[in-house]
């Protein structure tokens, strides 16, 4: 059983403007003209919520406040990725990350090109 705040992530991520779901590693990585914005998994019991998303502007921040948050692995926390996991038992600040993943997504979408 997979925790019942994953699926409202990913369903959230997935109403951004051109967002596309793929399945590496057992995982969600939701991207947009093919670049992965965040990352969302069932975490490693397969039971947890867990997430990872790029945040240049409340990255600092958000390690500094939330004891739950750490730099993402593989060298992408030096790169501004953030890093979360819910227990099954534990609810997910399910808004919170949906301002996470609202971040993500808009360092790194396209940015549109302005008309003259």
């Amino acid at each position: 059983m997979r925790h019942p705040d994953l699926h409202r992530l990913v369903d959230y991520a997935l109403t951004l403007p051109g967002a596309t779901e793929h399945h590496p590693w057992g995982e969600y990585a939701i991207k947009v003209k093919g670049k992965s914005f965040v990352f969302l998994s069932g975490g490693r019991s397969g039971k947890a919520c867990a997430i990872t998303a790029k945040l240049p502007e409340s990255g600092d921040a958000v390690l500094s406040v939330h004891a739950f948050a750490s730099p993402a692995g593989y060298n992408l926390g030096k790169s501004g990725w953030v890093s979360a996991e819910f227990p099954e038992h534990e609810d997910a600040p399910v808004d919170l990350l949906k301002g996470w993943i609202d971040e993500s997504y808009r360092a790194i979408a396209p940015k549109a090109k302005k008309s003259r």
